[in-house]
């Protein structure tokens, strides 16, 4: 197998629920303490997805090179083939194959569309509008809530229709706590037509300049931000509550880390404000068993 062909993991000996682990949840993250919130027995195929998602993130967003990323890709694509088929490689994919069981080829459409959206990460680096924005969201954040829904859900069929939204709003999130670095590494997720409304440029991001006009634009994208989180969470059918103590989790650390953000001055483009590992803790316990 040509070096570009390499799988971007190949230590395949390493227990495969013990490398999910340490790649999605290393503990103190917030994925780590969000994920401990779900039933026992759906732990290992949760954490498996964020596993998943993760690699697929690290290989957009960590490879300089787009050439390379895009190898990467179609040896995900190939190996996510392989998973339906049932003879998966890479520890992830392993462990997705034990825990998903028979589910595996029902996950199978998502998990392409899921692949194919941080694939737009090596197309596109700007987004003129907010619909344009949307496509993204959608099918990385809208697509990864659904198959987490999925894996607990009482009615697995119609999680969709309530976890999608969930999840385009957590990355929403994602991209106000995370603009510094993307604008670092060439990456502006603000639409283009939000940025000229409020004065902003793409080279003020980049550079690290702190204004009112930059303070008003990120007022705006955290307040949507938030809104959309409340709004998904309040949507959620009674009947899954206690079924989604994770994405319930998720939700409740990504607006305490907005709130965060807008008590520090939305000073986001020189450090990822995040909260203390004893916060999150409390957050996720609290918000898994709120009714």
């Amino acid at each position: 197998m040509p070096p570009l062909l390499q799988p971007p993991h190949h230590s395949i000996q390493v227990n495969f629920d013990e490398y999910c682990q340490q790649k999605a949840a290393p503990p103190g993250s917030s994925s780590y303490y969000a994920l401990r919130q779900a039933p026992a027995g759906r732990q290992p195929l949760l954490t498996a997805l964020f596993a998943l998602r993760r690699e697929f993130e690290e290989t957009v967003k960590e490879t300089s090179d787009p050439a390379i990323g895009r190898t990467k890709l179609a040896w995900w694509q190939n190996e996510i083939a392989a998973l339906a088929a049932g003879t998966p490689s890479h520890p992830v994919s392993k462990a997705l194959a034990a825990h998903l069981g028979g589910g595996v080829e029902a996950a199978y459409p998502a998990l392409q569309t899921l692949l194919a959206g941080f694939e737009m990460d090596l197309d596109q680096a700007r987004y003129l509008d907010y619909p344009n924005l949307r496509r993204y969201l959608q099918s990385v954040g809208g697509t990864f809530a659904a198959l987490v829904a999925r894996a607990s859900a009482q009615h697995p069929a119609e999680a969709e229709a309530w976890a999608a939204p969930l999840g385009h709003a957590l990355m929403l999130a994602q991209l106000v706590a995370e603009l510094g670095n993307d604008a670092r590494h060439g990456r502006i997720y603000i639409p283009i037509d939000e940025m000229q409304r409020f004065n902003v440029t793409a080279a003020d991001l980049i550079n690290r300049k702190y204004s009112e006009a930059f303070t008003e634009l990120m007022r705006f994208q955290t307040g949507r931000a938030r809104a959309a989180i409340q709004a998904a969470l309040a949507a959620l059918p009674a009947g899954e509550r206690r079924t989604q103590r994770t994405l319930r989790a998720q939700a409740a650390l990504a607006l305490a880390q907005l709130d965060e953000i807008e008590r520090d001055g939305y000073h986001v483009l020189h450090q990822r404000i995040a909260l203390t590992p004893i916060r999150k803790l409390w957050i996720a316990w609290r918000a898994a068993r709120q009714r």
